[in-house]
């Protein structure tokens, strides 16, 4: 439940203040009569996500034992690098994010408004793509859906409810500091999905080492247990391949993520 609400909220606030970034600007440019088009365009990037997670969660009911192994281990893998990916591009990109926006919708306009529901549409659908894909695959990585089910909505619920109020400037956050912190959180998340990912691969006989332990305490099983695999993959049963690849991946992005620099004491960009 905790990992889904991190990920739910850090990436739905992500698209709520996208969104309220292109609203602001276009209603002070004078172009209210373009809105109906922006939410369109925001309407089918959330129906995209939605589609994309039930295909995937389809996909992997229809395969094989072997081949449900291959398809969430290539899934995990692929859900890794792309959070990885957005959580590093956030960091350098946030200063920037506002104007970038806004030259997108001058370009957007001025060819009409089919091209302004396609910058909607890609604006918003970046963070839906990123949140489908890594939302599914730690759903794979726990025993029950209730829980993360509820994490999910919460976490979405709450991304909207924050994006509405900074919109209207009825709350203030420290963005730069959320972002920051949620973007640590994230990377400990998708450390835990890369482990199980591995051992999906290990299980499939692509990687060594599946009957090589770190521990192995199958019948150990506690609340606590179960928070930490299904928040950091750290679980009763772990390969030494496994905690390797943990070890590694996150030492080495905590560290450039955390290292200080002119970009990191940026501040993400207002709705304003």
């Amino acid at each position: 439940m905790l990992s889904t609400f991190l990920i739910a909220l850090r990436e739905g606030l992500e698209a709520s203040l996208i969104v309220g970034i292109l609203l602001a600007y276009l209603t002070r440019s004078g172009r209210k009569s373009s809105l109906g088009f922006l939410w369109l365009g925001v309407g089918l990037a959330i129906a995209f996500s939605m589609g994309l997670g039930a295909f995937l969660s389809f996909t992997s009911t229809q395969l094989s034992v072997r081949g449900e192994e291959l398809f969430a281990g290539t899934t995990s893998l692929l859900a890794v690098t792309l959070v990885t990916w957005m959580v590093f591009w956030m960091k350098r990109s946030a200063r920037g994010l506002r104007d970038e926006l806004h030259g997108k919708m001058d370009e957007a306009v001025g060819m009409g408004n089919v091209a302004l529901v396609f910058a909607a549409f890609f604006a918003v659908a970046r963070e839906g793509l990123e949140t489908a894909l890594f939302i599914y695959t730690n759903f794979k990585t726990v025993s029950s859906d209730t829980a993360p089910s509820v994490g999910l909505i919460l976490g979405l619920a709450l991304a909207v409810v924050l994006g509405y109020l900074i919109y209207r400037r009825t709350v203030r956050i420290n963005l730069s500091k959320f972002f920051t912190i949620t973007g640590v959180a994230l990377l400990v998340v998708a450390a835990g999905v890369l482990s199980h990912g591995i051992n999906e691969f290990q299980n499939f006989g692509t990687l060594p080492g599946k009957a090589s332990f770190a521990w192995d305490l199958p019948g150990a099983t506690s609340p606590i247990a179960t928070i930490l695999d299904g928040t950091i993959g750290i679980s009763t049963t772990l390969t030494w391949l496994q905690l390797l690849v943990w070890i590694t991946y996150l030492g080495l992005t905590l560290k450039y993520y955390l290292k200080k620099s002119p970009v990191n004491k940026a501040t993400p960009a207002s709705v304003s």
